[in-house]
């Protein structure tokens, strides 16, 4: 969904109210549940503050039914059920870095795999992507081989962040824990039999960081 800071108190509201309604009855409101709920004098109002939410790209309504009211994300993809999308943009290895990432990202691949996640991280983080991981590096996280990280896009990581880590000269991503120790980055993965990466700061670039995981059973 596009960031609402521009939003009119009244649209905010109601897109708010219609978050809420949908993760507790699992449907969207009728116009009138959102004139009720929101307090606004007429439906005529209500459906003229709908139309301009659609027409910035905050929902999406079929008209011909009374429900027809779909939540998008920042994506375009409908929020259903209370549930968000994301897009599953490559793989990363969960071990030796491999040239999963091309310098640019995935991002351009003409199709994407889609995950559903908690609306709330969408809520906290915003723009969010996904990766298929590849290796067994951070098992003692518990991500293991086909899991799936959701990451949200920085360049900015804490020690001990997992994050997804470009090196730039070996143009080789990878998944791991990251710490600072003076002019120089530890990529240290979660499985003890295994060492940790070692590169200069300059070498490093950091894409994003982890905020979710999806087992794969």
């Amino acid at each position: 969904m596009p960031s609402n800071k521009q939003l009119r108190p009244r649209q905010k509201r109601m897109l708010e109210f219609i978050e809420q309604f949908l993760e507790e009855n699992g449907m969207p409101p009728t116009v009138r549940d959102i004139q009720r709920g929101c307090e606004i004098s007429s439906t005529s109002v209500v459906d003229y503050n709908l139309r301009l939410l659609e027409r910035d790209g905050y929902l999406k309504r079929r008209s011909e039914i009374a429900r027809g009211i779909e939540l998008l994300d920042e994506t375009g993809l409908p929020v259903t059920n209370g549930v968000a999308r994301v897009q599953i943009v490559g793989s990363i290895a969960a071990g030796q870095p491999i040239p999963a990432l091309s310098s640019e990202g995935d991002a351009g691949a003409a199709e994407f795999d889609i995950v559903e996640v908690r609306p709330e991280l969408k809520k906290k983080h915003g723009t969010l992507f996904a990766l298929s991981v590849k290796g067994t590096s951070m098992i003692d996280a518990l991500i293991d081989d086909g899991d799936v990280v959701v990451i949200t896009p920085t360049n900015a990581a804490r020690n001990g962040d997992m994050v997804v880590a470009w090196l730039k000269e070996e143009e080789e991503a990878t998944l791991k824990k990251f710490y600072r120790e003076g002019d120089r980055v530890r990529l240290q993965p979660a499985n003890s039999t295994m060492e940790p990466i070692y590169a200069d700061m300059g070498n490093v670039e950091v894409r994003g960081r982890v905020v979710e995981v999806l087992r794969q059973f």
